[in-house]
């Protein structure tokens, strides 16, 4: 009876991660398309009409309104709504991540291993496809005030297909590669232990195990790397912004390294 409720908890925890994860992409992804109309209204060509109008208004004491005002607050406000929703959803899922590793002093070292490569691969997928870093590069012009010139938010695979399309394949390998591909081979590999660890296969893949676990400070090398080339892209960039798929991202590299450890200690114990 202790067992069912230990693995149920483990199995709601799991399932509530996963719908956070849901909620945090999605707002993460309004927020991202609130941002690009607010950044739309501030071109060049966009402030100097709003400026127009701010003049107009103050020559006509008032009896003209520039409505453009308050539809850039609106925008702000929702802008404002959906990040903190995002940011908020993100730290429930976290909280709740913590939780379940927390059943490592509680569960079976092959029910941890489970459970933990199954969770790593809930925050690797929403830390793949949430957005990662926000990007914007700013001039500042006489009269008109803070231009944007130029906008970017992606995610990990989106900035994969666009390093792709610019020709930058070298660097979109690299962390197609150790993002996704070496990643999702660790989870599935580390949950495929935990299920067969009694059988005659499994001491046939603890040296591949062990391979795969040779690449765990790999992600976040991955993470620096990526940030860094983000940062320095093409531009004088001005702010840059990190959003909810880093967190998710650096969660599994953390949870990553926690199953591996556990999944070597239940290895260990299987062939002595």
């Amino acid at each position: 009876m202790k067992r069912i409720v230990l693995y149920g908890a483990l199995a709601l925890l799991l399932v509530g991660i996963f719908f956070l994860g849901v909620r945090a992409y999605g707002e993460a992804k309004v927020y991202e398309d609130v941002t690009a109309k607010l950044v739309a209204k501030m071109d060049a060509k966009s402030l100097a009409e709003y400026q127009a109008k701010e003049w107009a208004e103050k020559l006509s004491l008032g009896l003209y309104k520039n409505r453009q005002r308050k539809a850039l607050k609106e925008i702000r406000t929702s802008q404002k709504v959906h990040k903190e929703q995002s940011l908020r959803y993100t730290v429930y899922a976290m909280v709740l991540l913590l939780m379940l590793l927390l059943f490592y002093f509680v569960v079976p070292l092959r029910t941890f291993t489970f459970f933990g490569a199954a969770v790593a691969g809930v925050v690797l997928f929403f830390g793949l496809m949430s957005p990662i870093m926000m990007v914007t590069i700013h001039k500042e012009v006489e009269y008109l005030g803070d231009v944007v010139l130029s906008f970017e938010s992606k995610s990990v695979i989106g900035s994969i297909v666009k390093l792709f399309e610019n020709g930058d394949s070298v660097v979109a390998v690299v962390i197609l590669l150790f993002s996704v591909i070496v990643p999702f081979v660790k989870t599935v590999s580390m949950m495929f232990v935990a299920l067969f660890m009694e059988s005659r296969f499994a001491h046939g893949i603890v040296a591949f195990f062990k391979m795969i676990g040779k690449w765990s400070m790999v992600d976040v090398f991955v993470v620096a790397t990526f940030l860094v080339y983000l940062t320095t892209n093409k531009g004088d960039v001005s702010r840059a912004e990190i959003e909810v798929g880093l967190y998710f991202f650096l969660a599994y590299v953390i949870v990553s390294m926690l199953v591996s450890l556990s999944a070597e200690r239940m290895l260990r114990k299987v062939i002595v």
